[in-house]
């Protein structure tokens, strides 16, 4: 999540700054700083980080080098006090701002075990050492490669374990071990992992996470239950509340955590975020409280697991009123509703906001681009954006009367619907080893599916007939083409009970409408057959094969090798 105008997929630092990733610890006194002009958070911050008082220097007063981390860690750990706390500044400021260059290497060189001394650290009483180890344990959070090993590595458990400590004590530094657990985060290969740390003492049955008051969740769950209805802002208990709900924003991106989450009170913890703040939508900058209760809210609603107890605690009638903003607040609240099945009347404008803002989602996601001023590419998965828009073209088909226009018609333009057919042939085109030239952009089995059901659901809109009615070429043609492609779909191994379903209705719908001009699907249609060309994809690959038997008079000639061949042969 870039700063303030952008989302992205990676962390922003304390100091705004275009590209930057994850969130930085701010450098100690006198130490190097980035930005010539610093929030009330960063002077805080930078305030927090203190040297040390001490009364006679343990450590020679040149600036530490690469290989005094040896020497340095044996203080650390051998030593109380000042020392140690004067060791462990020097390992904080060889990974600082200004030293960048020595974090991967401090982790992953295998010539030191750095991480296991600072997350001793975080189990001191003195505060100095706590805090210096707090600040470097955020620096070497911030690589993709550290990442890994800090999360899912020998010391990931003595890592993961100290912050949760640190958290749990409700120490000053409760919110930067919040900070570095959200870096940790953005790799989603460890997201499970860690929402499963659940430590028993030496010799004890391991202890499912919910019912640990120890484990990662269930302290995550206390520090929110706890907060204030409405903390002060910039205090170290607000900080800790924002940043919490910031990683619990990563870690809601899998079901399996969903699951988890959704048997805790997070979910009315975070609706009730949004129900207390004070701010306007068009307000809340990137990563505020409200930010990223938001995006908890849209996570955890597309999961069935975690939906209902969204439901419960009232999230809908306080999303519903953000559908209105038109940006990425609007997207989000937009999408969360239409996963928690709010009804098609809430949708402001008669739904055509939302189908404009999700559709140019799923375009942007399949472009790899992002939109200026509100996300970056990564921020959103396409399953997500898939199934919003499947279940606003469910709400809107549900909505339904028995006369007059399909309330699907503000969602079917031909746009939309040939990116859904796009997303399921590139899906179709990617089973098929045989084929060459596939889409670049390979979806997923999930996108497949929604897409399916959103075209399955538009259908009253996609199989409108021509005024007045016509005969027409190009519709039987897109017709016989598009029903042939949801049919193979449905017929691939991996495709989901439900895909399958969708599909094969839609193909009988789909078929069944090739007697006349349908302007929507031809257009469509022929939307998506320029993807396909421009993408040099086989344009063959969906023709029906039903071309007819030859006859004589002496029966059906199947048996020749130029029945239904594209082969120019004489039948005598």
């Amino acid at each position: 999540i870039p700063n303030s105008s952008h989302h992205a997929n990676n962390m922003v630092s304390f100091r705004k700054k275009k590209s930057s990733k994850n969130v930085e610890a701010p450098p100690t006194k006198g130490g190097e700083s980035t930005s010539s002009s610093t929030t009330p958070l960063e002077k805080a911050a930078a305030d927090d980080a203190r040297e040390p008082e001490t009364t006679k220097a343990p450590i020679p007063s040149r600036p530490p080098q690469m290989e005094d981390i040896p020497d340095l860690l044996e203080t650390m750990t051998t030593e109380k006090g000042e020392k140690s706390a004067a060791a462990t500044k020097r390992i904080y400021e060889l990974c600082d701002v200004g030293h960048k260059q020595n974090r991967v290497p401090m982790v992953c060189s295998g010539k030191y075990d750095v991480l296991t001394p600072l997350a001793q650290c975080l189990t001191q009483e003195s505060g100095d050492g706590r805090h210096l180890a707090c600040l470097a344990l955020n620096n070497l959070s911030i690589p993709t490669e550290n990442k890994r090993v800090m999360a899912l590595g020998p010391s990931s458990s003595a890592v993961i374990g100290g912050l949760c400590k640190v958290i749990a004590e409700d120490k000053q530094e409760s919110y930067l071990c919040c900070i570095c657990l959200m870096n940790l985060s953005f790799l989603e290969a460890s997201i499970t992992t860690m929402l499963q740390h659940s430590p028993v003492p030496d010799g004890s049955d391991p202890m499912p996470p919910l019912h640990n008051s120890e484990s990662l969740i269930r302290i995550l769950e206390k520090l929110l239950k706890n907060a204030p209805a409405v903390p002060k802002s910039g205090s170290g208990k607000s900080e800790g509340v924002r940043w919490a709900c910031g990683l619990i924003k990563n870690l809601a991106k899998s079901e399996e955590n969903a699951s988890l989450f959704g048997k805790t009170d997070i979910p009315k913890c975070v609706v009730g975020n949004i129900r207390n703040t004070t701010a306007p939508p068009s307000r809340w900058t990137s990563n505020s409280l409200e930010d990223f209760s938001l995006f908890v809210i849209l996570n955890l609603a597309q999961w069935p697991v975690s939906r209902q107890a969204l439901i419960d605690a009232g999230a809908i009638d306080e999303i519903k009123p953000i559908m209105a903003e038109g940006d990425l607040q609007g997207l989000k609240a937009t999408m969360a509703c239409a996963f928690l099945g709010a009804p098609w009347s809430d949708f402001p404008d008669g739904g055509s906001n939302a189908a404009k803002s999700i559709s140019e989602l799923m375009t942007n996601i399949i472009e790899k681009k992002g939109k200026d001023g509100q996300y970056a590419y990564g921020v959103f998965k396409l399953y997500t954006a898939t199934k919003a828009y499947r279940d606003l073209c469910c709400a809107a088909n549900s909505a339904d009367g028995n006369e007059g226009d399909s309330n699907t018609k503000v969602l079917a333009v031909p746009s939309a619907v040939a990116l859904c057919l796009q997303v399921v042939s590139d899906l179709v085109l990617a089973a098929d080893d045989e084929i060459n030239g596939g889409s670049k952009y390979v979806p997923d089995v999930k996108s497949a599916e929604y897409s399916a059901s959103a075209v399955s659901y538009m259908l009253p809109a996609i199989l409108q007939a021509g005024d007045p009615p016509r005969k027409s070429i190009q519709s039987e043609k897109a017709c016989g083409e598009i029903a042939t492609m949801l049919t193979q779909y449905a017929n691939l191994a991996g495709t989901s009970s439900a895909g399958k379903e969708s599909a094969l209705r839609a193909a009988e719908e789909i078929k069944a409408g090739s007697g006349s001009a349908r302007p929507i699907l031809e257009i469509s249609h022929e939307s998506w057959t320029q993807y396909r060309k421009r993408e040099g994809q086989p344009l063959d690959q969906f023709l029906s094969q039903e071309k007819g038997i030859e006859v004589d008079e002496s029966g059906p000639l199947d048996f020749l090798p130029c029945v239904n061949s594209e082969s120019q042969c004489t039948i005598m």
